[in-house]
Parts: C-alpha cells; sequence; structure tokens
C-alpha cells in the first residue's frame, strides 16, 4: 500500500510507502486549538517510509501538551501542516495528516483517543474503538505493527536516552 498526499500549492509532495501503524482519531483539546477542528486525524508511520516527492517541508517548532514540543512540517509557501515529529518519538516518527492525502477515504481511524474531551456534538459510530484518553498499545495494534514496532524500537529508546540526558 503506497499513498501519497501535499498542500494545498503542491509545492510539498509525499508518498507514504506502506500502510501506517495505526491511525488515531485525537479529541484532545490540544488538537482542536492547534487545528482549528473538532480532532486530528493522524496516520502514525515510520519516517523512513515517508517520502518526499517535490519540494521539503520547514520544520516548524510548536508547543504540545506534553510540555517537550513538537515539530510540524509545514509547506513554505501555503503553510499548510502536513505531519508532526513529537518530542517522544522524534524524528522517528511521523503523524501524517491524513486529510493532506490525495484520498483521505483510504485511512479512517483505528481508534479515536482523548474522547473524554471531544466536542458533545461528535458522534462515535458504535462498534468503533474509542478512549476517554490515551490507550495501551499492546492491546490495540495490529500484530504486524508491534511487529513493526520492534524493528524501531531500539533507535527511538536511543532517542530517548539522548533526550533525558539532555533535560539533566
Amino acid at each position: 500500500m503506497t499513498l501519497e498526499g501535499g498542500c494545498d500549492c503542491r509545492a510539498v509532495r509525499y508518498r507514504m510507502e506502506s500502510a501506517p501503524l495505526f491511525v488515531h482519531c485525537c479529541h484532545c483539546r490540544w488538537c482542536q486549538r492547534e487545528t482549528g477542528a473538532s480532532f486530528a486525524l493522524n496516520a502514525l508511520i515510520e519516517s523512513e517510509r515517508l517520502t518526499t516527492l517535490a519540494e521539503r517541508p520547514e520544520l516548524v517548532d510548536t508547543p504540545s501538551q506534553s510540555g517537550m514540543g513538537q515539530k510540524i512540517a509545514r509547506c513554505r509557501n501555503c503553510r499548510i501542516a502536513l505531519w508532526s515529529h513529537y518530542a517522544g518519538a522524534g524524528p522517528i516518527l511521523s503523524f501524517v495528516r491524513v486529510g493532506t492525502l490525495d484520498v483521505p477515504d483510504e485511512l479512517p481511524p483505528d481508534i479515536h483517543i482523548f474522547t473524554a474531551s471531544k466536542q458533545p456534538w461528535v458522534v462515535i459510530p458504535p462498534g468503533m474503538r474509542a478512549v476517554p484518553e490515551y490507550y495501551d498499545r499492546e492491546k490495540y495494534w495490529p500484530a504486524a505493527s508491534l511487529e513493526r514496532r520492534r524493528a524501531f524500537l531500539p533507535r527511538l529508546e536511543a532517542y530517548q536516552a539522548e533526550l533525558k540526558r539532555g533535560r539533566s
């Protein structure tokens, strides 16, 4: 599975070289404020599986609820947010904004998270996985995604150790 997307002015184009690990529909107030919408729909994928096809986006340092910040990849021209790198995973993982895909219908959410703060008029379909805050990855991720995570886990742990050393 490969999916392509990009910004409004088409200066930045990208390709997801495989299916994502998991797709979150996040209803936290931080995502609501950051996007100006009722939720954020993000496809989590290894950054090495995300190929830039045209101009590279600008990485903009942005505050986050964790206090550790995030880098949002934005088009330098039209300023559309294409994906994020959250501090905990840094450049190893990308959270692709599903709405920037050419065919966003291909990636419906696997789970709705932070539903305790969702807008009351947002109705989650019956049978859809939903949790009040975050979730247990081992419980919800498919086996193939957990296997992929095991492959990048040493790099992730090294990155997180470096973060801790930097804060000491």
